[in-house]
């Protein structure tokens, strides 16, 4: 792999920090100043509406234009939302943030999630550019280090932006998101990208300079199996969602704070690891198999990761999860970027990214009522707790244990009928180049580095 590529990935990592990092410090200095749930669960809808909204038009963007000045362009509009916000936070009327219902506050968290949603769309360029910039044969290996560095931002941010607002508020971290925004700007001015745009073949007319969401949804339903595989992550994310909601919740029923800030920090060296080792070996044959098995092992793990009340068997399945996590995530962009068209591979993973990632907040809305309301009596003094209290616990927590099993259970019997579907065995066959191929094949074989 090419040195400007690790440029590129190196500055989306900053950029992934610096809006990441935004992100989650507004909930908790939104939650210090108003002590309101509604305000934090109301930060996550917008951010939840506005990534399913924006996914198609961002994909758009990046078909019809290079994606240097895109991510260029990225930069520039985070950097002017975080300013606006900053002129918001400076002239605030007295206790105006202090109100959950107040139009300021809400108009300088509107702000400033148009400027994390501006970053998005570098999570939709990054991938196109491995088709442009990485050899067919070695794409899956840079699409780990892709994985890597996303798993890599979004856990780091949460320690700093929870440093940043303790010492210094919103003010210090919109100071930073600032001063990152400008130097990714200006380290990404002088990165040379070869984007090798794609021509149109002759007598094909040019796709519309628009949304075009008619004509993404038939390129990937022209593709036997591509509407099911992002059904499949959709429903993947919709279980994970469970983790955006109880995990917090359950570490912290078995550990101190510190203590579990201090696990996850060490436990996110699993992304780093796995970033290495498939930049090393790619992911066999069929990345599509790979997808499935991965999967397959980390619901496994699910199913028994909190089976008993113990912080190593905890820590043991949040390793797992982590370290297989950008595998997943790896085969899917490998896959997409075998069988759909270039000039077209922004809109689908704009499709992608707005229909996946929407499911993961829904699940966090409605898991936390539905535990704490239902799970978590029966597992206390309900039937639950008489029929299997005596081995597997009882009280809030085992409640909560709970809702991770059976979340395993439903998504280890979603993998296998997957598995054994029709989809993925066209679908394999399409990345295969040949649809006549079953594609199936063994085991993974890996090509040498």
């Amino acid at each position: 792999m090419n040195n400007p590529f690790y440029q590129v990935l190196g500055n989306n990592l900053v950029a992934n920090v610096t809006n990441y990092t935004v992100w989650f410090a507004l909930t908790f200095w939104v939650f210090i100043e108003t002590q309101s749930v509604f305000a934090t669960g109301m930060i996550a809808g917008i951010y939840l509406v506005f990534t399913a909204g924006f996914g198609f038009w961002l994909g758009s963007i990046v078909d019809h234009n290079p994606k240097k000045l895109v991510m260029l362009g990225s930069s520039v509009v985070s950097f002017g939302f975080y300013g606006l916000s900053m002129v918001m936070l400076l002239l605030e009327p007295e206790a105006a943030f202090a109100d959950p219902y107040g139009p300021y506050l809400w108009g300088f968290v509107l702000l400033i999630m148009l400027g994390v949603i501006a970053g998005n769309i570098r999570s939709i360029a990054l991938p196109t550019l491995v088709t442009v910039m990485i050899p067919e044969d070695r794409r899956d290996r840079a699409n780990g280090l892709v994985g890597m560095v996303s798993g890599i931002g979004f856990l780091t941010t949460s320690v700093i932006s929870g440093f940043l607002v303790a010492y210094g508020g919103m003010l210090a971290v919109l100071l930073m998101a600032l001063a990152l925004s400008l130097l990714a700007f200006l380290h990404l001015t002088l990165v040379n990208i070869d984007e090798k745009r794609v021509a149109a073949e002759p007598g094909v007319p040019a796709a519309p300079r628009t949304v075009d969401i008619r004509g993404t949804i038939r390129v990937i339903a022209a593709v036997p199996g591509l509407f099911a595989l992002i059904f499949f992550a959709t429903f993947n994310n919709f279980l994970g969602g469970i983790f955006m909601a109880l995990l917090d919740a359950y570490g912290l029923s078995l550990v101190s704070v510190q203590v579990w800030g201090l696990l996850f920090g060490v436990l996110s060296t699993a992304f780093i690891a796995s970033g290495i080792i498939i930049s090393r070996t790619g992911l066999g044959k069929n990345p599509l198999r790979t997808l499935l098995l991965v999967n397959l092992i980390t619901w496994a793990v699910c199913c028994v990761f909190t089976i008993q009340p113990s912080i190593w068997l905890l820590a043991g399945g949040c390793f797992v999860w982590m370290l297989l996590g950008p595998y997943a995530e790896a085969a899917e962009h490998t896959t997409l970027q075998k069988v759909v068209p270039p000039e077209r591979q922004g809109r689908v993973f704009g499709f992608a990214q707005s229909v996946e990632q929407s499911a993961s907040p829904l699940t966090a809305f409605l898991i936390g009522p539905l535990t704490q309301f239902i799970v978590i009596p029966f597992m206390t003094d309900g039937a639950g707790a008489d029929a299997i209290g005596d081995w597997f616990g009882t009280g809030p927590a085992r409640g909560i244990a709970l809702v991770f099993t059976v979340a395993g259970l439903l998504g280890v019997m979603l993998t296998i009928l997957a598995f054994n579907s029709r989809y993925y065995r066209d679908l394999s066959a399409a990345y295969a180049g040949n649809s006549n191929d079953d594609a199936d094949g063994g085991a993974p074989q890996v090509s040498p580095a």
